[in-house]
């Protein structure tokens, strides 16, 4: 059974909403594709659902809720990360996890763009 971590005391508290810059053109193209790569595994989003339904989510915390290995989710988490979808926070022993909204938002436009 998971353990819904609050904003309260978690480690990786969202900011505030501050949308990106609209992309055009060849750009807006690059980066639509590097985000729809990043979610190219029914893994990765279902990541994304949980950190979104959360907000915040402690790592051991989404090996509960997907049901692959550790080393598994920690590689759809850095894939996620490195397109900037996620963002994570070590504080102590815990690595936690939450979505970068903006750029939930950005994926939503470049999407509406097509």
């Amino acid at each position: 059974m998971s353990v819904q971590t609050s904003t309260k005391d978690a480690c990786c508290v969202p900011g505030p909403f501050v949308p990106r810059p609209r992309l055009r053109g060849q750009e807006a193209e690059q980066r639509l594709a590097a985000l729809t790569r990043a979610l190219g595994h029914p893994a990765r989003i279902r990541i994304l659902k949980v950190l979104l339904a959360k907000d915040v989510c402690v790592a051991g915390e989404l090996v509960d809720e997907v049901p692959l290995a550790a080393s598994t989710v920690s590689q759809h988490l850095k894939v996620l990360k490195e397109v900037g979808l996620i963002r994570g926070e070590v504080d102590g022993p815990r690595r936690c996890y939450c979505v970068d909204r903006a750029v939930v938002e950005e994926l939503t436009v470049l999407l509406g763009d097509l």
